[in-house]
């Protein structure tokens, strides 16, 4: 096997997010007899939620913060007068349970068994543990990484070196881990400035960042069992003539 260790990002990667966030804020908005709400406020809310997310990557905000900012901010762009802080709370009760797999990832990490597989997200600690708990995923992982647990998010460092502390991994360790994952700016970029191999999955096949450049990248969740035991076919390498990636970190 080219590759022992996987670090899994959860939303986008394993979890289809969209399907949980849409799931979500319609049973909130229902769940405060707001039923017409969500279509007039959905899109709005996608856009600043990401933004948010954007700036817990940047360090900008907290996740603490970002939980009660995103529907403080929706509410104000649309007259609503309800309470942030009870919405927040219902929509991540909902959203934990917005089970969505992202197709092929069940069957991949079955077939993943001689792997150590992990999970490393910058998600809210509920919603992952509730969502993973619940899925058909629960008891595949060795490890949990949850940003906010660990006072790190990726791409720092600090959530890289917890999860190898967790994990028992050392410095010389670096070449036998892969970081599986849908985000350039977190996944990608956390990766490459730790040390490690990334494979990007990118199934909508957005464009390409020159300033980001994996060592693989994937359309489907099937192709990455090829890369793992070092037989990746033709055109995922992410540099042409070599891995996308930086010398080690120690």
């Amino acid at each position: 096997m080219k590759y022992e260790v996987i670090l899994f990002d959860a939303d986008d990667t394993l979890f289809d997010y969209d399907q949980a966030e849409s799931y979500a804020l319609r049973e909130a908005f229902k769940q405060f007899g707001m039923h017409s709400s969500y279509e007039v406020c959905a899109p709005a809310y996608k856009e600043i939620n990401k933004a948010l997310w954007r700036d817990l990557e940047l360090g900008l905000i907290s996740s603490a913060a970002l939980r009660v900012e995103r529907f403080t901010r929706l509410f104000a762009a649309h007259g609503l007068e309800l309470d942030p802080e009870s919405f927040s709370a219902a929509y991540l009760l909902h959203l934990g349970e917005g089970i969505f797999l992202v197709e092929g990832a069940a069957e991949l990490c079955n077939e993943l068994a001689d792997c150590r597989l992990a999970v490393i997200t910058n998600g809210i600690k509920e919603v992952q543990y509730s969502r993973i708990q619940g899925s058909s995923l629960r008891g595949a992982f060795a490890q949990i990484i949850i940003s906010e647990e660990v006072g790190s998010q990726k791409p720092e460092r600090g959530i890289f070196d917890h999860a190898f502390a967790r994990l028992g991994l050392t410095t010389e360790d670096k070449r036998k881990v892969l970081i599986v994952g849908d985000t350039l700016t977190s996944d990608i970029q956390g990766g490459i400035s730790y040390g490690i191999d990334t494979c990007w999955f990118n199934p909508l096949g957005k464009p390409k960042d020159p300033e980001i450049v994996p060592t693989y990248e994937i359309r489907a969740l099937s192709e990455l069992r090829l890369i793992i035991e070092g037989r990746e076919p033709g055109g995922l390498l992410g540099v042409e003539g070599g891995p996308g990636r930086e010398e080690p970190i120690s």
